[in-house]
């Protein structure tokens, strides 16, 4: 995919797989116990920086748009796929769901207090990561958090894979973090856990804040 195609190719292949993707993956977090407890930490800490709402940016069918709603956080989802949108809307009716793209939210500087990205990168090349969280650090307010999930891999460089919708990628836990600190982030945690289940890979979290002001 090159840097004019892969936003609309990851719109088209989830748009075409939205219903089963969402069925598949609707009680997903009830296994994960670890994944819970990132999101939780993550949630802690943007309730305790109390500077702005949270974004789901890449989030699907919006079940973990609701969990974080759970968590007691102001949230709201963004996708590419209009197909997720709407059922993100129909099993959510309360919650707010917009379609779009997670680097032209048009927000304004600092309008976030958390972003989470949870498997929402994967698709990106990295060519277009640099770019993708320099926008992430602009719309994050100051004392304001990221997560991300992702599949981790061991190589400097992102490997690509097959994965079930769309090409997507695997990457060191490490060069993401430097990616992040390059963009003004400050990584505090990460994680990496064993493939559970029916999953392939290792998979990745990062835990980062841009920092407050002086």
């Amino acid at each position: 995919m090159t840097e004019l195609t892969y936003p609309r190719t990851t719109q088209v292949a989830y748009d075409a797989v939205a219903g089963l993707y969402a069925e598949l993956f609707r009680t997903a977090l009830e296994g994960a116990p670890l994944d819970r407890a990132m999101l939780a930490v993550f949630a802690e800490l943007v309730r305790a920086a109390d500077v702005g709402p949270v974004a789901d940016l890449g989030c699907g069918p919006g079940h973990v748009t609701a969990h974080l709603h759970s968590l007691g956080l102001t949230a709201f989802g963004v996708d590419l796929s209009s197909e997720m949108i709407a059922l993100a809307r129909g099993a959510y009716p309360d919650l707010r769901f917009d379609e779009g793209s997670m680097t032209a939210l048009g927000l304004t500087d600092g309008a976030l207090g958390g972003i989470l990205a949870w498997y929402s990168v994967i698709h990106t090349p990295a060519e277009q990561l640099p770019a993708m969280f320099a926008e992430f650090h602009r719309m994050l307010a100051p004392g304001g958090h990221l997560l991300l999930g992702f599949f981790a891999g061991d190589e400097l460089l992102p490997q690509a894979f097959d994965h079930k919708v769309t090409l997507a990628y695997r990457w060191s836990p490490d060069r993401l973090a430097e990616l992040l600190n390059q963009a003004g982030f400050v990584v505090d945690a990460r994680l990496v856990r064993e493939p559970a289940g029916t999953e392939r890979f290792q998979q990745g979290r990062l835990l980062a804040r841009k920092p407050g002001e002086s």
